[in-house]
């Protein structure tokens, strides 16, 4: 159980994101927070990271990995595609 709410967590996840971004930048990507809900990360890749291939390795292996070590392990990341709309009341 993550010891932590939504809101307490949003200003660590946003720093920790920063950490990674740089990597995305020299790529020509970047990666957008839309929110937290329940201790799930809800994310938008954008600039070239959108419809890469190796996008679900770059979450996974990256970007989830950088706030697990930052935050909590049991923090997990969703990106929701360009083009969705994204509710987090909805979920």
């Amino acid at each position: 159980m993550i010891p932590f709410s939504d809101e307490e967590l949003y200003e660590p996840v946003s720093e920790s994101l920063k950490v990674i971004t740089p990597m995305l930048e020299r790529d020509g990507g970047g990666i957008e927070l839309l929110g937290i809900k329940n201790g799930v990360v809800y994310v938008r890749l954008v600039g070239h990271c959108h419809g890469c291939a190796a996008s679900s390795q770059t979450l996974k292996f990256g970007v989830e990995k950088q706030i697990r070590n930052d935050i909590h392990p049991e923090l997990s990341i969703v990106n929701i595609p360009m083009g969705q709309e994204f509710d987090i009341t909805k979920i």
